[in-house]
């Protein structure tokens, strides 16, 4: 996967932006302008006339495939709309993210869109940036406790049953080991509380056994990798895996490989990325979770330099940050399995048809 310099927004894949973001002005202009007046506001400061917005985007990492995407439509949707786009990426490191964080408030942006590695850790240096005059957008992830003034993500709690439906419908009865994301991401806890509002009623029924729950400190193939091998090497009887993403569905998947259990064991992951979806495809992997991405950075973009502008922003939806609740923009996942890919990601562009059956005879 290519890397973006941690100073510059430049585009990996100029070519595939500039197509999906042919007509960004116009999603950008429906985003912005697609909520009623009947909820939660973003809160407004003022904005010198005739300035140029300046974004600052502080990104966790470039680790897993999305990121890369989301950060090319979200600046071209940006600079679409008039307003200059700083990215710092902290390569998962939550202390390079607070001074990065810092640096970006000493360049006088006039927002800031975070997408943290830790959503407890952040609070402070998110706090200093809004007693700074600094609005604040937590894009995909919430940062926890600080009272951002918009929250833009898809529903977490819908992919996390999205994924579990999807499993106990293809094995109503058996035994199931859950594969969570990073401790700290408040993602992973909201896809959590997802997964078992499905599997608790199974569970409780007796037609469910969670074999294990894994709790990966950070979003590392490497870590789940071990823990599931040492599930597998004390318990053999694993009928699904649920993976908080396909990059963790991929690394279940090397396992069970490595112990002939491909193939029988269904596995579920989230991002709809082009492995998961050739996995897919081959019948490795057996659903994922499609967060249309375009959609989240446009509107991402739109909301970011209304902000910037000072410009109010309502929405019909909230969430609670463990201090109080803040407005919250909340995009529908989409579930992919092999009979919908597609009506799904190839119908949107999202992966085109040579991509995802490149290894498949159809």
């Amino acid at each position: 996967m290519g890397r973006f310099d941690k100073t510059t927004a430049k585009a990996a894949s100029a070519f595939a932006v500039a197509a999906r973001c042919a007509v960004c002005a116009g999603f950008v202009a429906l985003a912005v302008f697609s909520f009623a007046a009947t909820g939660c506001k973003a809160k407004r400061h003022s904005f010198p006339a005739g300035k140029t917005p300046l974004i600052g985007f502080s990104l966790d990492s470039l680790v897993v495939e999305r990121w890369q995407r989301d950060v090319d439509i979200f600046t071209k949707a940006a600079r679409d709309l008039g307003a200059e786009v700083i990215l710092r990426v902290a390569d998962q490191d939550p202390a390079v993210q607070e001074e990065q964080v810092r640096e970006l408030i000493a360049k006088d942006i006039d927002v800031l869109v975070i997408v943290p590695n830790d959503a407890d850790r952040l609070s402070a240096v998110v706090s200093e940036a809004k007693a700074k005059g600094i609005p604040v957008l937590s894009y995909d992830r919430l940062v926890r406790r600080a009272g951002v003034d918009l929250y833009v993500s898809f529903d977490n709690e819908r992919v996390g049953s999205l994924m579990a439906d999807a499993v106990s419908r293809a094995v109503p009865s058996g035994s199931y080991v859950v594969i969570n994301g990073a401790k700290t991401d408040n993602n992973a806890v909201l896809i959590n509380a997802g997964i078992h509002g499905v599997l608790d009623k199974l569970t409780a029924a007796g037609k469910v056994r969670i074999a294990a729950e894994i709790w990966p400190n950070e979003w590392d193939s490497g870590e789940v990798k071990a823990q599931f091998e040492a599930v597998i090497a004390s318990d053999r009887r694993i009928d699904a895996v649920i993976a908080g993403n396909d990059m963790l569905a991929e690394a279940a998947i090397g396992v069970l490989a490595e112990n002939r259990m491909v193939g029988t064991v269904r596995v579920t992951g989230q991002d709809a990325e082009l492995s998961a979806c050739q996995r897919i495809a081959e019948g490795t992997q057996y659903a994922t979770v499609y967060k249309p991405i375009d959609r989240l950075a446009l509107k991402a973009a739109g909301f970011a330099v209304m902000l910037a502008k000072g410009e109010q922003i309502d929405t019909d939806a909230f969430i609670d940050d463990g201090r109080g609740k803040v407005p919250f923009v909340r995009l529908e996942p989409i579930l992919v399995t092999k009979d919908l890919l597609d009506a799904t990601v190839i119908k949107d562009g999202f992966h085109t048809e040579e991509e995802v059956y490149r290894n498949v005879v159809r």
